[in-house]
């Protein structure tokens, strides 16, 4: 039976190439089965995309507020309806399991009624003017046309991410999904689409970045481009825009710690921290990657966390007994693969994990096993370099003050937890730590649809955060009207 193809949203019409260009979608549990053909677009039809997007930008401004805030209700309905449907492409694409998976949906569905609840918020408010007679208001207005560039890790939750407060915005969206998961951003539009999503306002991209990138990316309609990524392209990113009008959001790598203090519950900290690194197949931003532990009771934490990760069953996403799933491609878990070797080369020990299987029914996947690396030092790469893997490196201290000096040694901000039963510690870790989110006695990854959501550093910088309503300010502008209003005048 022949792949499922799938078309491409363009001008509000469903489209399957033309000169049956194609790209395969493989499933990381078993890289021999194909369970999707998508469109390999031109670089002439990106650019009919932002041809579509100026016209459905005008529709869709025009809508107003509350009939956008509807499209948005709607199309949260229907991704709900069509969970499992949906739940099940995305495992089949990405590898995550069904659990997670089915989470992603409802999550991507919350998004869309968040921002739709602005619609009933203030969106402008008045100033007092000098002037006589004179009334100043503030507005807040749409971009126009924005290019959103999302990754395969979570690629139905990250376009619902940035897609929301655009569109509620009233901006038209030019949508670019990861090569690897671009089912199920096809049914993300599908859902605004049938809850009626003028023509126009939301187009596809379907196709491999090294041939539409320059259309993609240097079309002059474009306003503003929201990537999420690794930091190396979000650097050539910000290069290439940089003498543009266009801003510029970035949410790109981390090097996430737990810290692990000597009065901290040994029996929340090991599962949490667990949970936190190798949930998601450690393919998460916000995964736990780094964990400093007081000597005071390393060993102990040491032998608990080992013991936790020998537990957890890994296999295909589709095993309702599974925890871990895949690597989403063969080539990310031979990088993986290779970040172990290179720790265990400088001085690392594999406690546990650090395999792929060979044979049996796992050999024709991308598994790599959880892995647990002690004896970490600072001048490791293992330490540094973001593996974005089920990979946990451990380092030793002595004290709060090393462990905050260690937490926050790295070019990376954007998570961090602290494990402790000391008030004082715990506000005080809050304080001194250097990224943009912080947990106490809880995993570093959990940030729900409403908390502003972004790091610091070579996580992300000084761009405005995702997520609550930081996000809608980026997809915003503010003009400032003054207006004359003298009885008779």
């Amino acid at each position: 039976m022949p792949p499922r193809a799938v078309p491409r949203l363009v001008d509000g019409q469903w489209l399957m190439p033309a000169d049956g260009r194609h790209i395969d979608v493989v499933d990381p549990a078993d890289v021999r089965r194909v369970v999707g053909r998508v469109p390999a677009m031109s670089a002439a039809e990106v650019t009919e995309l932002y041809d579509a997007a100026v016209l459905g930008a005008r529709r869709w401004r025009a809508t107003g507020l509350l009939g956008r805030a509807q499209v948005l209700i709607d199309a949260a309905a229907d991704l709900r309806g069509r969970r499992e449907e949906i739940a099940a492409d995305l495992v089949a694409e990405m590898g995550k399991t069904l659990a997670e998976a089915t989470v992603e949906v409802t999550k991507a569905a919350d998004f869309f009624d968040y921002y739709a609840s602005m619609a009933r918020q203030p969106y402008g408010h008045l100033l007092a003017d000098s002037r006589p007679g004179t009334e100043t208001s503030v507005r807040s207005e749409p971009l126009g046309v924005v290019c959103l560039i999302t990754p395969w890790n979570d690629p139905l939750l990250t376009p619902a991410r940035k897609a929301a407060p655009a569109l509620i915005a009233g901006n038209a969206v030019v949508l670019k999904p990861a090569s690897e998961t671009p089912l199920v951003a096809v049914h993300l539009a599908r859902s605004l689409h049938d809850a009626g999503l003028p023509a126009g306002v939301l187009g596809l991209a379907l196709g491999r970045i090294s041939e539409i990138e320059a259309a993609l990316l240097d079309d002059p309609r474009i306003a503003a481009v929201s990537f999420t990524g690794s930091t190396a392209v979000g650097r050539v990113l910000r290069r290439r825009l940089a003498d543009r009008t266009v801003r510029v959001q970035a949410e790109l790598g981390g090097k996430n710690a737990s810290v692990v203090l000597a009065d901290a519950d040994l029996a929340l900290a090991v599962p949490t921290v667990a949970a936190a690194s190798f949930g998601q197949t450690g393919q998460r931003c916000t995964a736990t990657s780094r964990v400093i532990v007081d000597r005071k009771i390393a060993d102990e934490f040491i032998a608990g966390l080992v013991q936790a990760t020998e537990s957890i069953p890994y296999g295909p996403g589709t095993d309702p007994d599974v925890v871990v799933g895949p690597l989403v491609s063969r080539r990310h878990r031979d990088d993986v693969l290779g970040h172990i070797e290179r720790a265990r080369q400088e001085g690392a020990v594999i406690a546990t994990g650090g395999t792929a299987p060979a044979d049996g029914p796992l050999a024709h996947g991308c598994f790599v096993t959880p892995t647990v690396l002690t004896e970490v030092t600072p001048a490791m790469g293992i330490w540094r370099d973001e593996v974005f893997g089920p990979v946990l490196a451990v380092q030793v201290v002595d004290g709060f003050d090393a462990a905050v000096a260690a937490a926050n040694d790295s070019v990376y901000g954007l998570a961090a937890s602290i494990f402790t039963r000391d008030l004082g510690h715990a506000h005080a870790f809050a304080d001194r730590v250097d990224t943009g989110q912080v947990s106490v006695n809880l995993p570093t990854s959990g940030w729900d649809v409403h908390m502003p959501f972004g790091g610091f550093g070579d996580s992300g910088g000084s761009t405005v955060k995702e997520q609550g309503y930081e996000g809608l300010r980026f997809y915003s502008r503010v003009k400032t009207v003054a207006m004359r209003c003298e009885p008779g005048s």
